[in-house]
């Protein structure tokens, strides 16, 4: 009896384990097939997608949607300049800004911590809309056709700020920050020393959260950017793209020039879409470690 009643909750164990992994790995397929698709048809003949629809594995390759894009790469590789500049120092400065935010409001001894909170929170709640935004961006803070305008906007976070502030209370005890008072330690030596050191899962995780924002971003260079100089990787090939349609519309109408010049369509999307992906798919993993940690951690303190 003894060996059949603990042979029971092993054979439970084993059969939960294997329908866990089932389905984690059907959760993972979802989410890989996609992005091999997207590769394998932007490397199919545009004739071929149009016939026979997207397939993993084209029965005729062609490199037109890349050949197209190549005729753009003077712009693309400038536009990846400022997309990674952009992504860098705006992340850099978010997590500055966040965090100097997030850890007062952290600090019970803080009289008006509250206060603060009450404000991040209405701001979550409610927003001023796009006509008072545009009127801040372009006339107050002069924004327009600078770098800045793809940095400044995205700097605060209230939802991060909530995010970071959680982490700070429950993952740093008070008796640190008591203990290096004791030893002499001002409030900036703390933060910079103690808090930012304990925080780094935090920071991470809300580091990605950033650098996907901005990497990604193709709005703010629509509303407030018009010199081509200046333009990011998302909005460029948005504009490409949509040069591409017109021209494929054209070729619709039989339009004899446009038939010359018409590049292809549904290839064309993916390969757009290879090109943008690439490297913040790539910095992914650098993250992962400190991304789980950074998302879970409020959830086992109590």
């Amino acid at each position: 009896m003894v060996k059949s009643s603990s042979a029971a909750p092993n054979r439970i164990s084993v059969s939960t384990d294997l329908i866990l992994n089932i389905l984690f790995v059907l959760i993972s397929l979802s989410c890989v097939l996609p992005l091999i698709l997207i590769v394998s048809v932007s490397f199919t003949d545009e004739s071929t997608t149009a016939a026979e629809g997207f397939k993993f594995i084209p029965s005729r390759v062609s490199l037109d949607a890349y050949r197209y894009l190549m005729l753009q790469s003077a712009e693309i590789i400038r536009a990846y300049g400022v997309t990674i500049l952009v992504t860098v120092v705006g992340t850099i400065l978010s997590l500055i800004v966040i965090a100097m935010f997030a850890y007062p409001l952290s600090r019970k001894d803080f009289k008006y911590r509250q206060t603060f909170a009450f404000i991040v929170f209405f701001t979550l709640v409610f927003h001023g809309g796009m006509v008072p935004w545009y009127i801040v961006c372009t006339q107050v803070l002069h924004l327009q056709n600078t770098v800045w305008a793809f940095i400044l906007p995205y700097a605060f976070n209230g939802w991060y700020v909530m995010i970071m502030r959680t982490y700070f209370t429950l993952s740093i005890p008070d008796a640190v920050i008591e203990s290096a008072k004791i030893d002499g330690a001002g409030e900036y030596r703390i933060f910079l020393s103690i808090i930012l050191r304990l925080s780094l899962p935090a920071l991470a995780t809300i580091g990605l959260f950033s650098a996907i924002v901005y990497w990604n971003d193709w709005w703010l260079p629509l509303m407030l950017i018009h010199d081509d100089k200046i333009l990011n990787i998302q909005y460029l090939l948005y504009k490409v793209q949509s040069n591409a349609d017109f021209l494929s519309s054209a070729r619709g109408q039989m339009l004899t020039n446009a038939i010359e010049l018409s590049p292809p369509s549904q290839t064309l999307r993916m390969a757009l879409a290879v090109i943008c992906i690439g490297p913040i798919v790539l910095a992914y993993p650098f993250f992962q470690k400190y991304f789980v940690q950074g998302l879970t951690v409020g959830a086992v303190k109590g």
